[in-house]
């Protein structure tokens, strides 16, 4: 009789433990896995802001569990969001739209798992993707207006680390805020096709500034760290994007195009543990602070950050539309 008392108070322990899930409260853990582009999760730009974002989540709230795996090569992409779906991962963040294929093949044959892509649209009929994109030309025309204001050469410089229509709204953006602020000034574009080569960053950088240019704006990634680092060397103006990277050359980097991927990560992964997941697309802009212009704000004159301060109320409430395409931008010329 002892024994089998025993063996029922084990077996209740047992059930006990199963019913309480992970936490000390009871409730079940909610586990969010993060698959890095190639730009890796150290990048200073959106992978990087991506993860902080949901290790701040998870530091607030002990009911998520969150995980990256670093994508090395493009190969890695299925593999990293397969090894998610055996681990049974209940969300799966796929950072920046190089992960569209992947992410759409693995949607279909997993119609139960829910995945959030950043920078794509294409899986925006799947009923199981969320699509979070940034209307990052509304950023790169805030930073567009303060190079346009402060270069003495009217000369800047672009560096963009692939070229594709998502890519492209950086650029289009940025040359439509320097031409509003100086109309004759001249924009030195280049692709760097890399998102993680930073000495080609540097190497496009320091030729724009050979051929004069006094500021440069980068949409690249890791690339674009190169871009930060020639413009340090050189003494000239560098513009940063997706976080604040103004500590990469305090210096030198005179603000920075922020895109809030920190928050939507967050956002998808608290309607996931609510149940309210929507698939379908999700669009963060000036109106919800899904874009602005960095916090560090301090090398940007006075009169400067007046006039970005008017032009940001100005998109905000429909008075300035900021192109959007090629044909409305058409000095953006990189293909």
């Amino acid at each position: 009789m002892k024994k089998i008392l025993a063996l029922l108070m084990v077996l209740c322990l047992v059930l006990s433990m199963a019913a309480c899930g992970d936490n000390k409260d009871g409730s079940k853990k909610i586990k969010v896995g993060m698959v890095t582009d190639v730009g890796g999760v150290n990048d200073k730009s959106f992978n990087q802001t991506s993860w902080e974002g949901l290790q701040a989540l998870a530091k607030e709230d002990s009911s998520f569990e969150v995980k990256y795996l670093e994508s090395k090569t493009d190969a890695d992409y299925q593999t990293n969001i397969n090894t998610f779906i055996d681990e049974k991962y209940d969300l799966i963040i796929c950072v920046g739209y190089m992960l569209a294929s992947a992410t759409m093949e693995a949607a279909k044959a997993n119609p139960n798992q829910k995945f959030a892509i950043i920078d794509d649209s294409t899986c925006a009929d799947l009923p199981n993707v969320a699509c979070l994109m940034f209307a990052q030309e509304q950023a790169s025309y805030l930073v567009g207006l303060v190079a346009g204001s402060v270069t003495k050469s009217k000369t800047v410089g672009y560096v963009q680390g692939m070229v594709s229509d998502t890519m492209n709204l950086f650029g289009i953006g940025f040359i439509s805020g320097v031409l509003a602020a100086c109309p004759d000034a001249t924009v030195l574009q280049f692709n760097a096709n890399k998102f993680d080569d930073i000495a080609g960053g540097q190497t496009a950088a320091k030729n724009m500034i050979t051929k004069g240019a006094d500021v440069i704006y980068h949409a690249a990634g890791g690339t674009g760290i190169g871009v930060i680092q020639a413009c340090d060397e050189e003494g000239i103006w560098a513009i940063g994007v997706d976080t604040d990277q103004a500590s990469l050359a305090p210096d030198h980097v005179i603000t920075s195009a922020m895109k809030r991927v920190d928050v939507a990560s967050q956002d998808i992964a608290k309607a996931v543990k609510n149940g309210t997941f929507k698939a379908g697309i999700h669009t963060y802009d000036l109106s919800n602070s899904g874009v602005d212009l960095a916090p560090t704000r301090t090398h940007i004159p006075a009169d400067v950050l007046t006039k970005v301060q008017q032009a940001m109320e100005d998109i905000k409430n429909g008075k300035l539309k900021v192109p959007t395409t090629v044909a409305e931008c058409p000095q953006f010329t990189l293909k």
